[in-house]
């Protein structure tokens, strides 16, 4: 399956939902596991920020990427994350979309303001 990097280092992307686990199957409960590692995995919200336009995207990292400090609101950094294309049939309609996912995320400052002065 095909992966897509995505550069970060001119975004600002900020925490809107706290990580959580991810649910593989709604109806038992299942929590998502790494296909490779079996380590479980947490989504969380983000809003991702770049040259003016802003995009609200849902992000998978494994349990162990989640570092402490992070706050709602703040700033984040989301180190290899990556985007997937898929799509899949569901109740007889068809379905697509692109999944993040990073390694970790950890908490970040924000850019200095574009021609401030100290």
């Amino acid at each position: 399956m095909r992966t897509i990097r995505v550069e970060t280092s001119a975004a600002t992307i900020l925490l809107t939902e706290a990580p959580e686990p991810k649910v593989r199957d709604r109806q038992t409960g299942e929590i998502a596991k790494d296909a490779v590692s079996g380590e479980a995995l947490m989504t969380m919200g983000v809003v991702y920020i770049e040259e003016g336009e802003s995009s609200l995207i849902k992000v998978t990292v494994p349990e162990s990427g989640v570092s402490d400090g992070l706050a709602l609101g703040a700033p984040i950094s989301l180190p290899g994350l990556i985007a997937r294309p898929w799509e899949s049939v569901f109740n007889g309609q068809q379905r697509h979309g692109i999944a993040f996912r990073a390694a970790a995320v950890t908490p970040a400052a924000f850019p200095a303001a574009v021609g401030a002065t100290a």
